[in-house]
């Protein structure tokens, strides 16, 4: 499953908001018990994998200019909600990229 997420900040602030809210995706996760890795291959591209209920979901997330692009991996369990799933990441997306909580 592939996923844009426009944005309008640039890829450099667009990374930084990233790299400092990375941290509450676990919180946003039902189940309660999710274990959240990531790592930064390259520059702009993120990798992502969250462990929960079971299930394991691996995430690439390349960082551009205009667009943050993810390339999800579903299991087969959870490919039946790929729309929630879709929509879920779009609307939880675009609040990490429009709230900045590290200025205030």
């Amino acid at each position: 499953m592939m996923i844009d997420i426009p944005h309008s900040l640039g890829a450099e602030e667009a990374k930084r908001r990233l790299k400092s809210r990375i941290g509450e995706l676990s919180s946003h996760i039902p189940g309660g018990a999710a274990d959240v890795r990531h790592s930064w291959p390259t520059e702009d591209r993120m990798t992502l994998s969250v462990d929960a209920m079971g299930q394991s979901v691996s995430t690439v997330l390349d960082v551009e200019d205009k667009i943050i692009r993810l390339q999800l991996q579903l299991p087969a369990m959870l490919s039946f909600m790929s729309g929630a799933i879709e929509k879920a990441i779009r609307k939880g997306g675009a609040k990490v990229l429009l709230e900045d909580k590290s200025k205030g």
